[in-house]
């Protein structure tokens, strides 16, 4: 635990401005980071700044609901939330669903068939709840490792491992569920799904 976020995060609370830039100076580096490994080159550094100054405006209109002794994780979920939104809006696509689709040149109709399935994958993993979302786009898209995810949002890596079994099923569920999944391709881009 370290004291001096309980300090800052109370004068936050207070309104002191001061403590949200001793804050701002200690965690900056992590949150861009963060940031960074969801927008990689898709953006400028602007556009990265930009979305560090609103994870720390985030903090200070929610000084209140923030957690001092597990401030690095609350801050770094911001991070990482305000930095797909911003991919979102830009409709920016998800680099994981290229590696879930068909990766040769495809005909036209191939073509159309798969940005179908990208959105269809991208509807599906932002329709978990924002934990298991977190868990997912942390494992399967920033490549890091159970372990890693369970120290980062201070948890175990029992709880992290059940939730990334949990969301893979139920991404799978709903892309079987409207008919959305069937031939023999999309049934291996389930199975795919399943055996991770």
């Amino acid at each position: 635990m370290d004291m001096l976020d309980i300090v800052f995060l109370q004068g936050c609370r207070r309104g002191d401005e001061a403590s949200l830039a001793k804050i701002v100076d200690k965690y900056a580096a992590y949150v861009s980071t963060v940031i960074h490994r969801v927008i990689g080159t898709r953006m400028s550094r602007e556009d990265i700044e930009e979305v560090a100054s609103d994870v720390f405006l985030a903090l200070w209109n929610n000084a209140d609901k923030a957690n001092a002794r597990k401030l690095k994780s609350y801050l770094g979920t911001i991070a990482r939330n305000k930095a797909i939104n911003k991919l979102r809006k830009l409709r920016e696509d998800l680099p994981f669903e290229d590696d879930w689709v068909m990766s040769s040149t495809p005909a036209p109709e191939e073509e159309l068939i798969s940005l179908e399935e990208k959105k269809m994958v991208r509807k599906a993993v932002f329709s978990m709840d924002e934990r298991d979302r977190t868990i997912f786009l942390l494992h399967y898209y920033d490549y890091r490792s159970v372990a890693e995810i369970a120290d980062e949002l201070d948890t175990t890596v029992e709880a992290v491992k059940k939730r990334l079994v949990r969301g893979r099923v139920k991404l799978q569920k709903q892309l079987y569920k409207g008919g959305d999944i069937d031939g023999e391709e999309n049934l291996g881009f389930a199975q795919q799904l399943s055996r991770s």
